[in-house]
Formats: C-alpha cells, structure tokens, sequence
C-alpha cells in the first residue's frame, strides 16, 4: 500500500508532461462572424494544437473532439457556482450532464469551477467565493465517484489577487482573501494534487507603465535581467516575475508544492489609439518567443520554480468582434475569422525565430500624447443609435445639454452627430473614472476634431 501515494504521484507527472509539453488554445466564441466548431476543430488540428480551453462545456464543441488527441479543459459557469457548492446532488447532475457523456472518448483533462470569481466584481457580497471551495469539492466528489481519476478540478485566477507582484519575493495575496478564501482553495489543490490556473498577461502590466517596464523584457527579448533583491533570483522577461509573484504569495501561505498553469496568455493586435503597444508584431514577437519557452525539450519553469512544465493555453483562437471593453479585447486572435492567420505561428515551437517572414513594423510602441475624441464607428448601423444616445443623455443634465434645441451642437440634426457628441461628452467626463470609448462597439477614438470649424465644441480627452 505504501507504494500507491508514489505511483499516484508519478502518474501525476505524467499527465501534466502531456498536457503541457503542447500549447493549448482559449477557443472562445464571442464573436458573430466565427467558423462553425466543426470547422474550428478542424483548422485546430490542423496548426496542431495540443490543448483547448473552452469557456463552458459545450456539448457539440466536445463531441466533435471525441476520438482526437486534443486534450481539454472545460468550465463551470459562474452562474452555477452557488448552487453547486450548496447541494452535493447538483455537482453530482452537473457532471452527469457535461463530463460523463463525452469522457473518456473526449480526452478532457481539467473542470475549472468559475472564472475569475475570486476579486470578481459580478460578486458583490461575496457569495461566489463562499461556494467557490464547497464547488470545487463537490465537483471532485462526483467525479470520484464515477471512476473519473484523471481528470483534475481546479478554477481560474486573475494576477489581481496578488497585492503585490514587484518584486517576486514581496508578493502576497490580497489582504480580504488571504486569510480566509485563499488558504481553503490551496488546501483543496494541494489534496487532490491539481494545480492552480491563473491569467497572465505581461501586455497589461507593460501598457500601464511602458516608461518604467522595458518593451523587451516583456516580450521575451532576452537583453534586460532584473534580480530579486529579496531572493536573488535573475530575471530575464516580465512572464516569469508574474508567475512567481503567485508562487511567492502562495508560499507565504504554507504551500509549498502547488503548481501553477497559464489559462490565458498573449498580446493583442490591435486597440484603441491609447492603447500603447498593441499591434501585429510585439503580438507575433510574444506568443513565439512564449511557445519557444514552453515548448522547450528540458523544461525551463521560472526562475522560482525551475525545471517545471506550465501548461499553458494561449489567448485566443480567433479574434472576437462580441467581447465589451476596450479595442483590445476583441483583437487577441491567432487567427482570422475566416481561419487564416494574422500572422505566421507555430505551436510546436519546432520553427525558428529565423525562419519566419519579416512583421509589419510597429508604430504605436510609444504612447499617444496629444487630443482624442470618441465618434460613432463609421461601420455601425445607424438604427442602433437612438438607444444608445439616449442611455447616455440619461446619465446627468450636462452631458447632452448642448445637443437641445436651440444650443451650439443641435445641428445638423442627425443621430450620428448627436450620438458622436454624446459618446464624446461621456467619455471625457467620466474618463478618469474608467470610462472607455466603446459603448457596446459602437465607437471608437479618434485624433480628428469631428466638429471642423463649427461653432460645436465637442469635448475631448488629453493623454
């Protein structure tokens, strides 16, 4: 008997020598132009990717992976999370329902419970992060007791659980959690010898202070080191301090054996005018130099964990033109949506840096300085603008107050001038306030003064 804690453990090792040693996909579906998943699947296997993510655990998507050597890790809906984690008999109906039917012909490696629920700003009276733990069992609990051995339950975290990330060594987990949902959620990894799955984006950290952070550190370049003055650990590009700001914090909390993987890395192609950096080739420069790293024959690790595999799954398949937020958010793909690259990518890491064709330059690695505006996209059908003007009109007595009859911006009369104003109006005012020119993708920044030489002065923004 005494044998079996190390054969569990070996075969342990094994499974995650198989998933990581291939890079893995966020295949999400955000988008209303997106091949359909059997096409996906196959332009998947066909650029030979090893992994995919998948948001939820949707039945077609895993029954179209049935009998492929894609292995995949699935997710529970944040929506589900409460009543999981409250009546043992629904994590029982859950994996019933979305992991027996498909498992093991689909070779489905990981459940995540939740997204991003720790810190999360959809929980706002904590609720979530109590079920969170009490899901997590539950799920593991039935997957037990169906023979499901080799399957491993984990959830995602976002980098704003650490407080503190520079440097490594100084990190620790957010004071509200760290003391009490944070302990529970190691216990439970550290028991069922899983991992733990964060986001890890060096374009977030690198864009919100570009003058102090080197462009090159951040993409892998190789010519900047930093060393730990804590640790005395050296190194050589932003991903890996990140990492071991978690496995710094995580050890602070008596852990010391936990393994991490990546749900999401990469660097977006495309963003807002004041969106430093985002373009075609520091996205090709990232994800290639990431894949060279993690693809390695002798596993490179971190710096704090050296030698170790760290599955990791890129962002994203495809661009999606659904996602909210910032232009950022729907340019992370590898790929178009009608399957053909944005740029050259291998996912084996076999090809060389060398090999590959010469990238479009990059022009907007230096922030923007200067006036924007925020006008109506010249793509958006004119019949979704009434809505959005007067949602946004509604806010307060000023923002709009200069498009009534009679005032300065009321002509021309047309919805797309009085939206455009609108859109401006808010996005100025409220800026500072994390306010983005977006407006569900019906707008975006500009650098022209959109009022010409009229008596109209639209409000602007300087950065």
């Amino acid at each position: 008997m005494a044998l079996l804690p190390l054969l569990f453990s070996s075969l342990l090792v094994v499974s995650l020598a198989e998933m990581s040693g291939k890079i893995g996909v966020n295949y999400g579906r955000e988008g209303d132009n997106l091949p359909s998943p059997y096409e996906s699947i196959q332009i998947m296997k066909s650029i030979k990717v090893g992994q995919i993510k998948l948001n939820d655990s949707n039945p077609e998507i895993l029954t179209l992976l049935s009998g492929t050597k894609i292995h995949v890790a699935v997710t529970v809906p944040n929506d589900d999370i409460i009543q999981i984690g409250s009546n043992d008999s629904m994590a029982e109906q859950w994996v019933r329902n979305n992991i027996l039917p498909h498992y093991p012909d689909t070779m489905i490696r990981f459940v995540l419970v939740g997204d991003r629920v720790v810190n999360s700003n959809m929980d706002v009276n904590g609720t979530m992060e109590q079920s969170l733990v009490p899901a997590m069992r539950g799920i593991k609990s039935a997957l037990t007791a169906h023979g499901v051995k080799n399957v491993k339950v984990s959830t995602t975290l976002g980098m704003d659980v650490v407080q503190t990330r520079f440097p490594p060594s100084n990190s620790t987990f957010q004071s509200d959690i760290s003391d009490s949902l944070m302990p529970k959620l190691l216990k439970f990894v550290n028991g069922t010898k899983s991992v733990v799955f964060v986001d890890v984006y060096p374009y977030f950290a690198w864009s919100a202070n570009p003058t102090n952070i080197s462009l090159d550190f951040a993409l892998f370049g190789g010519n900047i080191t930093h060393t730990d003055p804590g640790s005395g650990l050296v190194y050589t590009n932003l991903l890996d301090q990140m990492l071991d700001s978690v496995t710094f914090a995580i050890e602070k909390l008596g852990f010391r054996n936990i393994r991490l993987a990546i749900s999401r890395t990469g660097w977006p192609t495309a963003g807002d005018i004041d969106q430093v950096g985002a373009n075609i080739y520091n996205a090709a420069t990232y994800n290639r130099n990431l894949i060279r790293k993690m693809t390695s024959k002798q596993p490179l690790g971190s710096p704090k964990s050296p030698g170790l595999i760290i599955p990791t799954f890129i962002s994203s398949l495809y661009d999606e033109n659904r996602k909210i937020g910032p232009e950022t958010e729907r340019h992370w793909g590898m790929l178009h949506t009608n399957g053909t690259p944005v740029y050259e990518i291998d996912l084996t890491g076999n090809r060389k840096i060398s090999e590959y064709k010469p990238l479009p330059p990059a022009v907007n690695n230096v922030p923007y300085k200067g006036k924007l505006w925020c006008e109506v996209a010249p793509w958006v059908n004119e019949m979704s603008l009434p809505a959005a003007l007067s949602n946004v009109c509604s806010i307060d007595n000023e923002t709009c107050a200069a498009l009534a009859p009679g005032k300065d911006c009321y002509e021309p009369v047309s919805v797309v001038w009085h939206a455009s104003y609108a859109f401006s109006s808010y996005w100025a005012k409220f800026r500072s306030q994390g306010a983005i020119c977006s407006f569900n993708g019906l707008a975006r920044e500009t650098t022209v003064d959109p009022t010409g030489r009229g008596r109209c002065n639209f409000p602007s923004v300087t950065v």
